[in-house]
């Protein structure tokens, strides 16, 4: 996985995201839809003295949905308990969990696609009537007890929403769908980062930073903390247009927002397959890369942008990506192109 596209897993990144984190709904830039209909659903839940819906947060990773659910936490006055689907293996994880919830208290489970299936099944009848079952013994002597849990707020989020099955995602009161920001978004980001960091940077730096940030604020907020290090060493007190292309050269971020691991599958598609359709497997070993990680965090910014296209026969180049690389694609190379 590319350095820029890495789960925060230091200090001093954690430190770095939760300093930026907006605190309210009013703070928080873009998904302006999302925004006002949490907003609704929010104020509707303080009138009527009662805990929110649950809510799903349905997205690519880096676009705000952690900092939503602290924000429904926030602003509904609830405190918040953060955990994740890969530890809930087993239903005695939930259980423990739900168990243990204090009254309102708002519940986010990252990830929430990757629960196990008892715990999912386990969780239909929380969130429906706060209720548990818990099962005692083994065997024909096994006997179900029902245990009542406070009345709670799940917030759930996912990358891979096709994965939650049916039930679970119609017990969700609200579903919002966070999309890529726009880069007069992203500048907004980046200048309300700056200011958090207390540096000046040029208007047309702050431009450059947003333009290769790949539609991800968290991208643009690590982009930033890279550009102003390197804007220390070399001894400026502001970070200028020039400071800011040396540093993203250097960190491999080309104009368009692709990093080093998007240029190899970029090559692998365009020179080493010569332009033909390639499988997902093929493509993973090719780069040396997790099959979960191309399809999640990186397929998803190049078809985007037009560079790649899952085909019927497998992944393949572009006309665009080819003149990215600085390539004339043949006619040959570019028959049967038809996207999934």
């Amino acid at each position: 996985m590319s350095e820029l596209t890495d789960p925060i897993n230091t200090d001093g990144e954690l430190a770095f995201e939760s300093a930026l984190r907006p605190k309210s709904l009013t703070e928080f830039i873009g998904q302006s839809k999302v925004r006002n209909q949490l907003k609704l659903i929010l104020e509707a839940a303080a009138i009527q003295n009662r805990t929110p819906d649950h809510i799903l947060l349905a997205g690519p990773p880096g676009l705000g949905k952690t900092t939503l659910a602290m924000i429904v936490a926030h602003e509904s006055g609830r405190p918040l308990r953060l955990t994740s689907g890969p530890t809930i293996q087993h239903a005695g994880d939930l259980a423990a969990i739900l168990s243990s919830l204090a009254p309102g208290e708002v519940l986010f489970i990252d990830e929430i696609h990757r629960m196990a299936r008892s715990a999912e099944e386990m969780l239909y009848l929380a969130m429906e009537d706060f209720r548990v079952d818990v099962m005692v013994g083994k065997g024909p002597g096994a006997t179900s007890i029902p245990l009542e849990i406070a009345p709670f707020t799940l917030v759930g989020a996912t990358t891979r929403s096709g994965m939650l099955p049916s039930p679970l995602r119609d017990r969700f009161g609200f579903i919002a769908h966070l999309e890529f920001y726009e880069n007069s978004e992203l500048e907004q980001v980046v200048q309300r980062a700056a200011q958090k960091l207390q540096v000046e940077i040029d208007p047309k730096a702050l431009t450059e930073v947003a333009m290769r940030s790949r539609g991800t604020p968290r991208i643009a907020n690590r982009l930033l903390r890279r550009v102003r290090d390197f804007a220390l060493v070399a001894g400026k007190q502001d970070i200028g247009l020039n400071e800011t292309n040396q540093a993203l050269e250097l960190y491999e971020v080309d104009e368009l927002g692709l990093d080093r691991l998007d240029r190899e599958i970029m090559k692998v598609l365009v020179h080493r397959f010569a332009g033909k359709p390639v499988g997902l497997s093929t493509l993973a070993v090719a780069v040396g890369e997790e099959q979960d990680t191309i399809e999640a965090v990186v397929e998803p910014f190049l078809v985007r942008m037009g560079l790649i296209a899952r085909t019927a026969r497998g992944r393949q180049a572009t006309a665009a990506g080819f003149k990215h690389l600085g390539q004339t694609p043949l006619a040959t190379q570019l028959d049967g192109l038809v996207d999934l």
